[in-house]
């Protein structure tokens, strides 16, 4: 593959304020796709606002119209293939054979990274307008509250590449499990109405009132004792955990990872023959809006 050409050196850009750290997916060209230059920054930015006493909540955000179109799956920038110096203990998957190469690159950039932002000791809020897709539901659902305006939409339609969802499985634990296969099997579109009506979503506001409120709730958030925080999000957290949240995603990665490479057994590629052309104009054609 040619190297990757990369529209922008900042596809996070970071911003502290009044104790509230602000990360920005900064690739609005792409509807803020997550090529691995992103992901691997993003990383980044959040060790930076960990590390930094002065930041009490972290606000994730997107630029342009919408906050995370998903997985980079063909901008100018894609770079799957390329080596990164990594963050987890995961060997380079950049230059292994058949299904150990997406394995052990999707352990490193999605689950291991995921996993340790969802156990971030500091409040996460996610402030979502416009477009949450795919790998976009993983920034979300990562983060302890999500602020949607009310243009916003919630989708995973990669069914359609024949894996069960994106890698970070928690729509078991995010939706009711009948909804779950409902968001699954159509791939359509959630509303942010109808996610909140789920408890996927912890406010829906106008478009207009989307930063002030998250800002606001963020403020009010950061006036709490640090350990206070920390301890009720890790208390919280485990239970999550005790409800079968990691063994979840531990079990629908293993499937994920039998689709790629199913896939590439057909004599295709890891998803189905599918691009960023051809989702897009299925999400036209077939992708309605379930409110």
């Amino acid at each position: 593959m040619a190297a990757p050409l990369y529209e922008t050196d900042e596809p996070v850009l970071y911003a502290l304020a009044d104790g509230i750290s602000t990360l920005t997916l900064n690739r609005p060209q792409f509807g803020n796709a997550q090529n691995s230059q992103m992901t691997y920054a993003l990383d980044a930015a959040f060790r930076r606002a960990v590390d930094d006493d002065a930041v009490r909540v972290i606000v994730l955000r997107g630029a342009g119209k919408h906050f995370n179109a998903g997985h980079d799956i063909g901008t100018p920038g894609q770079d799957g293939d390329q080596p990164f110096p990594r963050v987890q203990l995961w060997w380079d998957h950049s230059d292994k054979p058949g299904a150990e190469k997406l394995y052990a690159r999707e352990q490193e950039i999605y689950i291991g990274m995921c996993r340790r932002w969802h156990d971030i000791p500091k409040p996460t809020i996610a402030m979502v307008h416009g477009a949450c897709i795919a790998g976009g539901l993983m920034l979300a659902w990562v983060c302890d509250l999500i602020i949607a305006s009310d243009d916003a939409f919630f989708q995973d339609p990669v069914v359609r590449m024949g894996v069960p969802g994106v890698e970070y499985f928690a729509h078991a634990q995010e939706l009711n499990p009948r909804i779950a296969k409902e968001f699954l099997f159509l791939g359509e579109r959630m509303s942010a109405e109808r996610a909140h009506m789920m408890g996927m979503v912890n406010r829906v506001v106008p478009r207009d009132q989307l930063e002030a409120e998250t800002y606001a709730m963020a403020a009010r958030i950061a006036q709490q004792p640090r350990m206070g925080l920390a301890l009720t999000k890790q208390v919280l957290n485990r239970i999550e955990e005790l409800q079968g949240l990691r063994a979840g995603i531990d079990l629908a990665f293993g499937y994920h990872h039998l689709a790629h490479a199913h896939n590439q057994a057909q004599g295709g590629d890891a998803i189905g023959g599918q691009d960023l052309r051809s989702m897009a104009a299925a999400n036209k054609g077939g992708g309605g809006q379930t409110r």
